[in-house]
């Protein structure tokens, strides 16, 4: 019934909207091997949207089609009722989707405030030329700027580190710095790529509470691979899974639950 309704409100009293973005039949290959196969789901307004499945399922892959990093041979990507043509990831990320990766792609010898500012690249309209002169406009976007990332780095607490170069921090923290760049873009689609990667029990807990409050005090949605399943359950509110390249399923965590297909791919055992 949710996938037949403009929005809905969730248990918890949070608003799920229509369809932000709509993947349809992709398909993409690398050579002869076919990394996803005659895929189709969607990503609604304001949810938290779990894409599951065993190591080389095709997640990632999903993400770099979603994010414009590749480009299927088949199907069609969606994205606020209008059909997506062949984009660059930079045009991808100024329609208003930003991502995190898998392994943490930060600069190291910079500071976590200058990491984060580099999340702003796409509100910089200002060239170089009055960057250089820092007058006037290039000034006032400069405190703008300035003023986003501040708030981000407050609300993930991320102040005592602001000064600190990245390749000193332990590796949860780098984690909630590479969100926090993210976060800086102001997307309207967070992608997150095993957020929880490495991390103990007290990072995961605090992780999953930053994805919270970043869906529900910013209003963002988010789509997110991860392989902690206590994780995926407690956070998402539709799951789809994959395996070898294919949807095996698709709906609630309950629903994903109890799916049979599902069971087995995971287990690898058949339950006749």
């Amino acid at each position: 019934m949710k996938d037949t309704v403009d929005s809905y409100v969730t248990a918890d009293g949070r608003t799920i909207g229509g369809v932000m973005m709509e993947m349809r039949n992709i398909t993409l290959r690398f050579g002869g091997v076919k990394a996803i196969s005659d895929i189709s789901f969607d990503i609604r307004e304001g949810e938290i949207r779990a894409i599951i499945g065993p190591n080389g399922a095709g997640k990632s892959s999903m993400l770099n089609v979603i994010s414009g990093f590749y480009h299927p041979q088949e199907g069609e990507v969606w994205f606020r009722g209008a059909k997506r043509p062949t984009m660059k990831p930079y045009q991808v990320a100024q329609q208003g989707i930003a991502r995190t990766f898998q392994n943490i792609a930060l600069f190291e010898g910079m500071t976590v405030l200058d990491n984060v500012m580099t999340g702003r690249l796409n509100k910089m309209k200002v060239g170089m030329f009055g960057q250089a002169i820092w007058k006037g406009a290039a000034e006032r976007e400069e405190v703008e700027n300035r003023e986003a990332v501040e708030r981000v780095i407050d609300f993930l607490e991320i102040q005592a580190i602001r000064k600190t170069p990245v390749g000193r921090l332990p590796y949860g923290l780098k984690k909630r710095v590479e969100l926090a760049r993210a976060l800086a873009a102001e997307p309207k689609l967070l992608l997150l790529d095993e957020p929880m990667a490495g991390m103990n029990v007290e990072e995961k807990e605090d992780m999953s509470r930053f994805i919270l409050d970043v869906n529900d005090e910013f209003g963002t949605t988010i789509a997110l691979i991860e392989h902690d399943m206590g994780v995926v359950m407690d956070l998402s509110d539709r799951v789809v899974v994959m395996d070898y390249g294919r949807k095996i399923g698709d709906g609630t965590p309950d629903e994903v639950r109890n799916n049979q297909d599902v069971i087995d791919a995971y287990l690898g055992v058949s339950h006749d």
